[in-house]
Protein backbone atom coordinates (compact mmCIF):
# COMPACT_ATOMS: atom_id res chain seq x y z
CA UNK A 1 0.00 0.00 0.00
CA UNK A 2 1.17 3.49 -1.14
CA UNK A 3 2.33 5.59 1.41
CA UNK A 4 0.26 9.09 1.92
CA UNK A 5 2.31 11.93 0.29
CA UNK A 6 2.44 15.62 0.95
CA UNK A 7 3.77 18.49 -0.88
CA UNK A 8 5.55 21.01 1.17
CA UNK A 9 7.77 24.39 0.59
CA UNK A 10 10.43 25.77 2.40
CA UNK A 11 9.37 28.28 5.28
CA UNK A 12 10.60 31.84 5.55
CA UNK A 13 8.79 33.41 7.50
CA UNK A 14 9.18 32.62 11.21
CA UNK A 15 8.01 33.11 15.22
CA UNK A 16 5.09 35.09 15.34
CA UNK A 17 4.99 36.18 11.58
CA UNK A 18 3.79 32.53 11.01
CA UNK A 19 0.25 33.82 11.74
CA UNK A 20 -0.20 35.49 8.38
CA UNK A 21 0.48 32.12 7.10
CA UNK A 22 -2.34 30.48 9.05
CA UNK A 23 -4.60 33.38 7.68
CA UNK A 24 -3.54 32.93 3.90
CA UNK A 25 -4.74 28.91 4.46
CA UNK A 26 -1.35 27.75 5.26
CA UNK A 27 -0.17 25.49 7.67
CA UNK A 28 3.59 26.22 9.46
CA UNK A 29 5.54 22.76 9.79
CA UNK A 30 9.07 21.51 10.82
CA UNK A 31 11.04 18.53 9.41
CA UNK A 32 13.99 17.36 11.77
CA UNK A 33 15.52 13.95 12.07
CA UNK A 34 19.06 12.03 12.14
CA UNK A 35 18.93 11.63 8.70
CA UNK A 36 18.90 16.02 7.86
CA UNK A 37 21.95 18.05 8.23
CA UNK A 38 19.55 20.83 10.29
CA UNK A 39 15.83 21.27 10.65
CA UNK A 40 14.15 22.59 7.90
CA UNK A 41 10.80 25.15 8.39
CA UNK A 42 7.88 24.09 5.95
CA UNK A 43 4.37 25.56 4.83
CA UNK A 44 2.33 23.29 3.58
CA UNK A 45 -1.52 23.91 2.61
CA UNK A 46 -3.74 23.31 5.46
CA UNK A 47 -6.59 21.46 3.53
CA UNK A 48 -4.93 19.24 1.60
CA UNK A 49 -2.04 18.09 4.87
CA UNK A 50 -5.51 18.27 7.40
CA UNK A 51 -6.98 15.85 4.64
CA UNK A 52 -4.11 13.63 4.34
CA UNK A 53 -3.46 13.38 8.39
CA UNK A 54 -6.69 13.23 10.09
CA UNK A 55 -7.43 9.43 10.06
CA UNK A 56 -3.11 8.74 10.50
CA UNK A 57 -2.67 7.20 13.89
CA UNK A 58 0.95 8.19 15.38
CA UNK A 59 2.95 5.82 13.89
CA UNK A 60 2.19 6.07 10.34
CA UNK A 61 4.43 6.87 7.53
CA UNK A 62 4.12 10.01 5.93
CA UNK A 63 6.26 11.10 2.94
CA UNK A 64 6.79 14.78 2.66
CA UNK A 65 8.32 16.31 -0.77
CA UNK A 66 10.55 19.22 -0.26
CA UNK A 67 11.89 20.95 -3.03
CA UNK A 68 12.18 17.67 -5.53
CA UNK A 69 13.36 15.45 -2.93
CA UNK A 70 11.10 13.18 -0.65
CA UNK A 71 11.04 12.03 2.88
CA UNK A 72 9.90 9.40 4.87
CA UNK A 73 8.57 10.82 7.98
CA UNK A 74 6.53 10.09 11.23
CA UNK A 75 3.95 12.88 12.18
CA UNK A 76 5.76 13.44 16.08
CA UNK A 77 3.51 16.36 17.48
CA UNK A 78 0.43 18.06 15.76
CA UNK A 79 -0.10 21.20 17.78
CA UNK A 80 -4.21 22.63 17.95
CA UNK A 81 -6.06 25.28 18.85
CA UNK A 82 -7.78 24.51 22.25
CA UNK A 83 -10.55 25.97 21.73
CA UNK A 84 -11.18 25.52 18.05
CA UNK A 85 -9.53 22.21 17.83
CA UNK A 86 -7.30 23.76 14.75
CA UNK A 87 -3.95 22.26 13.77
CA UNK A 88 -1.63 25.23 14.51
CA UNK A 89 1.84 23.30 13.65
CA UNK A 90 2.91 20.19 12.81
CA UNK A 91 6.10 18.44 13.52
CA UNK A 92 7.63 15.73 10.96
CA UNK A 93 10.67 13.73 11.92
CA UNK A 94 12.23 12.24 8.76
CA UNK A 95 13.24 8.70 9.35
CA UNK A 96 15.90 5.98 7.68
CA UNK A 97 13.47 3.00 5.99
CA UNK A 98 17.03 0.83 7.40
CA UNK A 99 17.42 1.69 10.85
CA UNK A 100 14.79 1.24 13.78
CA UNK A 101 12.61 4.46 15.31
CA UNK A 102 10.75 4.62 18.38
CA UNK A 103 6.71 5.42 17.89
CA UNK A 104 3.64 5.61 20.10
CA UNK A 105 0.69 3.02 18.73
CA UNK A 106 -2.55 3.10 18.95
CA UNK A 107 -4.79 0.68 21.16
CA UNK A 108 -7.85 -0.51 20.00
CA UNK A 109 -10.18 -2.74 21.77
CA UNK A 110 -12.02 -5.81 20.47
CA UNK A 111 -14.73 -7.91 21.17
CA UNK A 112 -16.92 -7.95 24.37
CA UNK A 113 -15.63 -9.13 27.66
CA UNK A 114 -17.36 -11.60 29.54
CA UNK A 115 -16.87 -9.74 32.94
CA UNK A 116 -19.20 -7.23 31.61
CA UNK A 117 -21.75 -9.45 30.05
CA UNK A 118 -22.07 -12.09 32.92
CA UNK A 119 -21.00 -10.08 36.03
CA UNK A 120 -21.95 -6.17 35.27
CA UNK A 121 -18.03 -5.20 35.35
CA UNK A 122 -16.67 -2.15 34.13
CA UNK A 123 -14.65 -2.26 31.58
CA UNK A 124 -11.48 0.36 32.21
CA UNK A 125 -8.45 0.95 29.30
CA UNK A 126 -5.77 2.22 31.21
CA UNK A 127 -3.31 2.85 28.30
CA UNK A 128 -4.34 4.62 24.68
CA UNK A 129 -0.80 3.72 23.26
CA UNK A 130 1.85 1.40 23.23
CA UNK A 131 5.70 2.75 23.32
CA UNK A 132 7.38 0.35 20.55
CA UNK A 133 10.43 -0.06 18.36
CA UNK A 134 10.75 -1.37 14.77
CA UNK A 135 12.19 -0.54 11.21
CA UNK A 136 9.93 2.44 10.12
CA UNK A 137 7.83 -0.04 7.51
CA UNK A 138 7.41 -2.46 10.06
CA UNK A 139 5.67 0.10 12.61
CA UNK A 140 1.34 -1.27 13.02
CA UNK A 141 -1.04 1.43 13.04
CA UNK A 142 -2.53 -0.12 16.08
CA UNK A 143 -2.13 -2.95 18.31
CA UNK A 144 -5.36 -5.13 18.80
CA UNK A 145 -6.65 -6.33 22.44
CA UNK A 146 -9.15 -8.93 22.99
CA UNK A 147 -11.36 -8.73 25.63
CA UNK A 148 -12.61 -11.87 25.69
CA UNK A 149 -9.56 -12.75 28.13
CA UNK A 150 -11.59 -10.42 30.91
CA UNK A 151 -13.72 -13.61 31.81
CA UNK A 152 -14.14 -11.99 35.76
CA UNK A 153 -14.36 -8.80 37.50
CA UNK A 154 -10.78 -8.54 38.97
CA UNK A 155 -8.67 -10.14 35.30
CA UNK A 156 -6.51 -7.72 33.33
CA UNK A 157 -4.61 -7.63 30.24
CA UNK A 158 -1.26 -6.60 30.23
CA UNK A 159 1.23 -5.53 28.20
CA UNK A 160 2.96 -8.81 28.59
CA UNK A 161 0.00 -10.38 27.11
CA UNK A 162 -0.41 -8.30 23.67
CA UNK A 163 0.67 -10.07 20.55
CA UNK A 164 2.78 -7.77 17.80
CA UNK A 165 3.92 -8.70 14.32
CA UNK A 166 7.38 -9.65 14.29
CA UNK A 167 10.16 -7.25 14.47
CA UNK A 168 7.82 -4.82 16.44
CA UNK A 169 9.75 -4.44 20.37
CA UNK A 170 7.41 -3.08 23.10
CA UNK A 171 9.12 -0.77 25.16
CA UNK A 172 6.71 -0.56 28.11
CA UNK A 173 7.09 -3.18 31.46
CA UNK A 174 5.51 -6.14 30.82
CA UNK A 175 3.78 -5.88 34.09
CA UNK A 176 1.62 -2.74 32.97
CA UNK A 177 -2.14 -3.06 33.02
CA UNK A 178 -3.71 -1.90 29.81
CA UNK A 179 -6.90 -2.90 30.08
CA UNK A 180 -8.74 -3.98 33.29
CA UNK A 181 -12.22 -5.28 34.74
CA UNK A 182 -13.36 -3.69 37.56
CA UNK A 183 -16.27 -4.87 39.47
CA UNK A 184 -18.96 -2.43 39.97
CA UNK A 185 -19.72 -1.20 43.38
CA UNK A 186 -22.83 -2.26 45.07
CA UNK A 187 -25.09 0.21 47.01
CA UNK A 188 -27.00 -0.28 49.70
CA UNK A 189 -31.11 0.20 48.97
CA UNK A 190 -32.57 2.98 50.15
CA UNK A 191 -34.92 1.08 52.67
CA UNK A 192 -31.71 -0.75 54.28
CA UNK A 193 -30.30 2.47 54.40
CA UNK A 194 -33.29 4.38 56.05
CA UNK A 195 -33.41 1.64 58.43
CA UNK A 196 -30.04 1.78 59.61
CA UNK A 197 -29.91 5.85 59.90
CA UNK A 198 -33.23 5.46 62.17
CA UNK A 199 -31.31 2.70 64.36
CA UNK A 200 -28.41 5.03 65.37
CA UNK A 201 -30.59 7.25 67.77
CA UNK A 202 -32.43 4.26 69.54
CA UNK A 203 -29.52 2.48 70.27
CA UNK A 204 -28.04 5.58 71.46
CA UNK A 205 -31.44 6.80 73.54
CA UNK A 206 -31.50 3.18 74.56
CA UNK A 207 -27.72 3.76 76.11
CA UNK A 208 -28.54 6.63 77.41
CA UNK A 209 -31.72 5.24 79.64
CA UNK A 210 -29.58 2.11 80.70
CA UNK A 211 -26.97 4.38 81.95
CA UNK A 212 -29.36 6.65 83.75
CA UNK A 213 -31.03 3.42 85.45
Amino acid sequence: MARPKLKAQRRTLLGKKVRRLRREGKLPAILYGPTLKEPIPLVLDYTETFKVIRHLGPSALVDVEVEGETYPTIIRERQRDVITGKLLHVDFQAVSMTETVEAEVSIVLQGEAPAAKLYGATIVQEMETLDVEALPGDLPESVAVDLSQLKEPGDTITVADLVLPKGVKVLNPPDEVVVAAVEAEEEAPEEEAEMVEGAEPEVIEKGKKEAEE
